[in-house]
């Protein structure tokens, strides 16, 4: 019996999504950051401005402005450098002087009072901004820590941890929540692993063994006609429930992991997609045309030579009686290897495009029976293309067919 294959690394998960432009002032996102150190700075200035506004006042009253002065002039002579006094006038007209004199001083205190304070003001909240945007950062590290292992996880690695420490807060609580949601996470995918591998095995070996007594069978040249034609179904059979089989383990495969990663070019698998469909192609009567220019991607040579050859052998067997063609060109478009699969075909709704995508479906009612596979083909293309961070879209062709249009990262 064949030994298990050790678990493979997770697979890493798209973080982008190329139909979402991206945003034109990234500074200006409104960020928890950013926020905090609004609301810190903002409480600050509404704190100083009332205070300015409390010691403008009891100073305004200290200061008495537009009152009289506590004493008069009755006679004598008064000189100062700052007021211009009379220097004849009678003592009313000095004490109306002196007054508006000393108010204007009073009033100049204020207002250099006033002046100084908005500029201590203005100084500090610059300060209490900068102050706040540091404390906020501070704060939110260990948020920014949590998300940066949660990137890690998504990509490729479950055992990674956070493993905070500090005082035990809300902070706290969260990440180690986060790391036993990633432990039972990293258990539940290596044991899905594990059956994986079993399964392969246990499901294979009986399969194998039938297909070979079926042929041994089938090779004897004085076995009945009955008996052969019932050994070619049966031999039919078996190998409809291997390509199932091996559908279902492709598509557990391809949703959970990469096993090898390294440069591969598109234009070289679909050329090899191509060469294996030619022979049905032209018993069909479907002429394969199309250009594969070179564009080369980091991925999983075996998954991506499936998504050519489903999207081509889809596209060869969902085809008209006559003078069909299928498309197939690849090119690298906007930073992305790009593979287009397009064909001549029954027209297909466009409210039936999702659902081509799921398991064991097929346009309308077809589900069994049918000689064109066993409804696994496209599920399996956009599990592998999501497994290398890509995306598969399809829509309708105008007078009947799809073009299918897988997009990976480069």
């Amino acid at each position: 019996m064949a030994a298990t294959p050790a678990p493979p690394q997770a697979p890493p998960k798209p973080t982008w999504d190329p139909r979402r432009p991206a945003p034109p002032f990234p500074w200006l996102r409104p960020t928890i950051r950013i926020r905090l150190t609004l609301l810190y700075g903002g409480m600050f200035l509404i704190a100083g401005i009332l205070l300015l506004s409390i010691i403008y006042l009891l100073a305004a009253q200290a200061l008495n402005v537009g009152s009289d002065l506590p004493f008069k002039i009755v006679e004598g002579k008064v000189v100062s450098d700052i007021c211009n006094l009379p220097d004849q006038a009678s003592p009313s007209e000095f004490n109306d002087a002196m007054n508006q004199c000393v108010n204007d001083q009073r009033q100049h205190a204020l207002d250099s009072l006033l002046s100084r304070s908005l500029l201590a003001l203005l100084g500090l909240a610059v300060i209490a901004f900068a102050f706040g945007y540091a404390m906020a950062g501070r704060v939110l590290s260990p948020l920014g820590r949590i998300t940066r292992t949660a990137r890690t996880v998504a990509g490729s690695d479950l055992s990674r941890r956070i493993e905070l420490d500090g005082p035990d807060d809300e902070l706290k609580e969260l990440a180690d929540t986060f790391d036993d949601m990633l432990e039972r996470l990293q258990r539940a995918f290596t044991a899905q692993q594990r059956f994986v591998g079993n399964a392969s095995h246990e499901l294979r070996t009986p399969l194998a063994i039938n297909r070979t007594l079926l042929e041994v069978h089938l090779s004897d040249p004085n076995a009945p006609v009955e008996l052969q034609q019932l050994g070619k179904t049966l031999l039919a059979t078996n190998e409809r429930s291997e390509q199932l089989v091996e559908g279902l383990l492709l598509l557990a495969r391809s949703d959970n992991q990469i096993v090898e990663r390294g440069p591969v070019d598109l234009a070289e698998v679909a050329g090899q997609a191509v060469d294996q469909v030619h022979a049905e192609a032209e018993s069909k009567g479907v002429t394969i045309r199309g250009e594969q220019k070179p564009a080369l991607v980091q991925g999983n040579g075996v998954l991506l030579e499936r998504i050519a050859l489903n999207l081509v052998q889809n596209a060869v067997r969902y085809n008209i009686p006559e003078d069909g063609w299928v498309e197939v060109t690849t090119d690298v478009q906007h930073g992305q290897a790009v593979l287009v699969v397009s064909n001549t075909g029954p027209v297909v709704p466009a409210y039936e495009i999702d659902n081509l995508f799921e398991p064991f479906r097929r346009l309308r009612t077809e589900r069994t029976g049918s000689d064109k596979g066993v409804g696994l083909g496209l599920s399996i293309v956009r599990s592998v293309a999501r497994a290398h961070g890509g995306h598969i879209y399809a829509q309708p062709r105008e007078g009947g067919g799809l073009v299918m249009r897988v997009a990976l990262p480069i």
